[in-house]
């Protein structure tokens, strides 16, 4: 019973169970504690993120040697690729059952959140994007001098950061995932929010798993390997994404996911895992584009134009690169974009910044596990 319970996926299962059940019974006393945890939980999460970044890409790229600038380049390429192929075929689909489909014109309120009265911010050393940069540019400049020492001493901080996740975020992710499920629930966002665009986000769960579908489909001809001994350990790493909605907070249990895997090798993995979580969004960007023509229909009666709609895709999916792994981080990086190229009012962004917030933890979910795909290619790129 012990051995079952320690298992991660049972413990996502129960935080998000308990989390649920809690939201609907809870009082406005429980709330604000539960607000309080959620806040200095998620805020320790955020704080180790930095730290798991530097700790895994530079090490790893280090010891590339002369790989590690093609691999990083090569890296970056099919993130992209991913992403905005991800975004056009949401397009696409979007155009043939959006017209066809009949969404509600507005959706409930929900309930507001108690005050936090125990605000105690733990503000990361530095922002993700920094670490990420910061961590490849120490891996790159390792390499190119060939320096035994300081591989050795980003080695031993890897180490440390192992610890830290092991001893540190991996008993603190249930408790944030069940305040988050909690705070969903109190706010009814279950109950009311969700079957307003039930009918849209189940077309947009399906693109994920057909996007899914494509990528470890295409890393199984590429690699010729069998690409489910990479999908098959992915389940703990999905239904964390589902509860934090964050790539960024999923990040350790995504390492350990991959690190299971048979075939893909462990050097290759910590240098790709945390970079396709910063830079690999294809779920989020997927849904963005298809939410932000439902609203377009919705508010304006009519979608965006084809030639917008390409100009909007290939833009985000650059934009996304720079997006905070936070849940809704996608929406927020690419608000100029809703503006200046679809013209959205005031309106239409608040509608749409609501929408995406509801199925965020889908879009993550898809994000994290189609970097398990990008890996077993990656992989495959730098033995060739």
């Amino acid at each position: 019973m012990k051995k079952f319970l320690s298992n991660t996926i049972v413990q996502l299962l129960i935080a998000v169970i308990i989390g649920l059940s809690a939201g609907f019974v809870v009082n406005d006393a429980v709330l604000e504690a539960i607000v309080c945890i959620k806040h200095i939980t998620g805020q320790i999460i955020f704080f180790l993120v930095p730290l798991i970044i530097l700790g895994f890409i530079a090490p790893s790229i280090a010891h590339l040697r002369s790989n590690a600038s093609k691999m990083l380049l090569f890296a970056f390429g099919i993130a992209y690729l991913s992403s905005i192929g991800a975004s056009f075929f949401g397009a696409a689909v979007g155009y043939n059952v959006i017209p066809f489909l009949h969404i509600a014109d507005d959706a409930n309120s929900l309930k507001a959140l108690p005050e936090n009265l125990l605000k105690i911010d733990i503000p990361p050393v530095m922002n993700v994007m920094t670490a990420l940069v910061l961590a490849a540019l120490i891996g790159l400049a390792t390499a190119w001098v060939k320096s035994d020492e300081i591989s050795k001493l980003l080695d031993t901080f890897q180490k440390m950061v192992l610890e830290l996740v092991k001893r540190v975020l991996l008993p603190v992710l249930p408790v944030f995932i069940a305040a988050n499920f909690c705070i969903l629930s109190y706010q009814g966002a279950v109950t009311k929010q969700l079957p307003v665009f039930l009918s849209i986000l189940i077309v947009v769960i399906v693109c994920h798993f057909i996007w899914l579908t494509l990528l470890y489909f295409i890393a199984a001809v590429y690699s010729r390997k069998n690409s489910y001994q990479v999908l098959r350990y992915y389940g703990p790493a999905y239904l964390t994404a589902l509860g934090t909605m964050s790539s960024a907070a999923t990040l350790g249990i995504a390492l350990e996911c991959a690190r299971k895997s048979p075939i893909l090798r462990k050097e290759i993995s910590d240098v790709t895992i945390p970079l396709f979580a910063n830079i690999h969004l294809c779920g989020s960007i997927l849904t963005e584009t298809v939410f932000v023509l439902t609203v377009s229909q919705m508010l304006y009666g009519s979608m965006p134009s084809i030639l917008q709609i390409t100009l909007f895709i290939l833009l985000l999916g650059l934009f996304a690169i720079g997006a905070p792994g936070v849940p809704g981080g996608t929406v927020l990086a690419s608000l100029g974009l809703i503006i200046s190229v679809l013209h959205f009012d005031e309106a239409g962004t608040a509608l749409l910044l609501t929408i995406f917030a509801l199925q965020d933890s889908f879009g993550t979910a898809c994000n994290i596990t189609g970097d398990g795909a990008l890996t077993l290619i990656t992989d495959t790129f730098e033995k060739k």
